[in-house]
């Protein structure tokens, strides 16, 4: 009967976000409009564009100012991150992807020490490059890819698997949990010995204008826009909305709730008292003042935003 109880709640369930006319903020760094002029500007000396972006959004947030600007290179996307998606559809992506436009696609999981897929990368841009003119670069035997994206997607994840997978040696990018890592333009970093081969690393560029709210919510979510930018709890709540719309009911367990629940603030007091995220304050009542517990919304928030990112909630796949 409960079980059943709990099932007829979920019918009840928003099937709609209310967004309450609120604006994603615009977060556009001096660095990300110098960086895409420096991309730009070393066009030249590039073979191949290596777009990465997150697996998880495949179609969503992907900036178009690359496409516009960047677009007479051979070009590879690279979704990355999969292991924290649900790749069942993976054949539907890729056909949404090839009407776009978009048929050179590799997905991969950069963090993992020996992904299969990473693998793949080097023949693959061989292959792309000898097919298409490379004009000035034609008597070069040696090769040079420019990695692009949004912010925190994995790019220098990329890089270093590619060193790990080719060179035998470790850490040359830096990698951050937080958008905006990568400040320093154009960094050039030898990845492969057998054909020579460097990548030039880039700061993550945002569009200057995301094309709706929804995407980016999507990208709040995925972590490439700063969290306070949007508000902690308003990406829990969209989180929330997102994985009762799939049917993703593992946070119930995973922070000892009874039932799914649509309701946020009623989530992060759950999840507040299960992690000890609360707060003694003083309140002034008629018979003097007492000492009260409440939830500490905003911490419960950001372990509920961290554990999505971080695969605790399941594999999702949000577009």
């Amino acid at each position: 009967m409960k079980l059943y109880q709990a099932l007829r709640n979920v019918g009840t369930f928003r099937t709609v976000f209310d967004f309450g006319g609120r604006d994603v903020a615009h977060w556009f760094p001096g660095h990300m409009a110098k960086g895409l002029r420096q991309m730009k500007a070393n066009l030249k000396s590039v073979d191949c564009i290596i777009e990465i972006h997150d697996a998880r959004i495949p179609f969503s947030g992907r900036n178009p100012v690359f496409k516009e600007s960047l677009d007479v290179r051979p070009h590879l996307l690279v979704l990355n991150k999969m292991d924290l998606t649900d790749l069942s559809n993976k054949q539907r992506i890729l056909r949404t992807l090839e009407k776009k436009g978009v048929r050179n696609v590799l997905f991969t999981d950069c963090l993992k020490q020996r992904d299969e897929n990473i693998k793949k990368l080097v023949p693959m841009v061989i292959e792309m490059i000898k097919s298409t003119p490379r004009f000035n670069r034609d008597e070069s035997t040696n090769y040079c890819l420019m990695v692009i994206g949004v912010p925190n997607v994995g790019k220098s994840s990329l890089i270093n698997a590619l060193r790990r997978t080719y060179l035998k040696r470790g850490r040359a990018s830096r990698v951050g949990g937080e958008p905006g890592i990568t400040k320093a333009v154009l960094t050039r970093i030898q990845v492969c010995e057998r054909p020579i081969m460097h990548l030039l690393d880039t700061p993550g560029v945002l569009p200057p204008k995301i094309e709706s709210v929804e995407t980016g919510m999507k990208l709040a979510l995925c972590g490439t826009i700063l969290d306070h930018l949007v508000g902690e709890d308003v990406i829990a709540d969209y989180l929330l909305y997102s994985l009762n719309r799939l049917g993703n009911f593992s946070y119930v367990e995973k922070y000892s709730l009874q039932e799914p629940c649509d309701d946020i603030k009623d989530v992060l007091k759950r999840i507040a008292v299960k992690l000890g995220k609360t707060q003694r304050v003083k309140a002034i009542t008629g018979v003097g003042n007492i000492t009260v517990t409440i939830p500490n919304y905003t911490a419960a928030a950001y372990d509920f935003i961290r554990a999505f990112r971080r695969g605790e909630l399941g594999q999702v796949m949000l577009d």
